[in-house]
């Protein structure tokens, strides 16, 4: 998707159209500020929960010149949408280690997070390696994580299910970490399915995938992914009556 300047020349052409468009969205927006807000009240959070990831990805895109989504390996185990604040681990390969604490740095990492963390594991060579399951979901729901993003397996998925907690991975497998890993770093940055991810990133997914947006740029782009959806979402009804993408695009600058 490209974002462009407002074109504003076609406006003769459906103004009463737009009004309405406006005054939907006007609308849609005064609902989301009246729905009960997350328990951590962090505004920035809340707008990052209401912005779709792909208008996300784009501003990042405009903004910075980078690829900052994960490939379309990375999947969720059900359909949910989530943001929060980059919990970093990295597990190294140690195949056949009986070392009973060589994974101690991955459940204290765990422990450590507060609410409204995103978990966010690179394993190593890890596709056919689960990095977490029920258990360690278990944990980071009680402890109001906002979901996890594994760069390897994820398992127990029917279980992750049944409580609800959103996990992304690059696939489902049943193995187990213990004696083939061991924990590297936690909370440095982390390669996650070709992203780099540090601490406290925001790490924001729908069901159009997973986005990194860097801390010190979050603002500015959530400011202008805003933006973008309010456009996109301004076409909708504008499309239909006319029906021509055409049109729409050249009056409101948005593909």
């Amino acid at each position: 998707m490209e974002a462009r300047m407002l074109n504003w020349s076609g406006a003769k052409t459906a103004p009463k159209l737009f009004t309405l468009a406006v005054v939907f969205c006007i609308c849609a927006g005064a609902w989301v500020v009246a729905s009960p807000a997350h328990a951590s009240g962090d505004a920035l959070l809340d707008g990052f929960r209401h912005a779709e990831v792909a208008s996300v990805s784009d501003a990042l895109e405009q903004l910075t010149g980078k690829r900052m989504y994960m490939s379309h390996r990375m999947q969720p185990i059900f359909t949910t949408k989530f943001a929060g604040y980059a919990v970093t681990v990295q597990l190294k390969k140690d195949e056949g280690n009986n070392d009973p604490a060589a994974l101690n740095g991955m459940l204290a990492a765990i422990d450590n997070g507060p609410a409204d963390s995103v978990y966010v594991m690179s394993v190593e060579n890890g596709a056919d390696i689960a990095g977490m399951g029920g258990l360690m979901g278990t944990a980071m729901m009680s402890r109001d994580y906002a979901g996890a993003v594994i760069d390897g397996g994820v398992r127990d998925v029917a279980y992750l299910r049944k409580i609800g907690f959103p996990v992304y991975a690059t696939g489902i497998v049943p193995s187990t970490s213990v004696h083939h890993y061991r924990f590297d770093t936690s909370q440095k940055a982390v390669v996650c399915d070709g992203v780099t991810v540090n601490a406290g990133d925001i790490v924001t997914a729908d069901s159009d995938g997973v986005v990194v947006v860097p801390r010190e740029k979050a603002a500015e782009v959530l400011a202008l992914a805003q933006q973008m959806d309010f456009k996109e979402h301004s076409m909708y009804a504008y499309i239909e009556k006319l029906k021509s993408i055409q049109q729409a695009v050249k009056q409101f600058g948005r593909l």
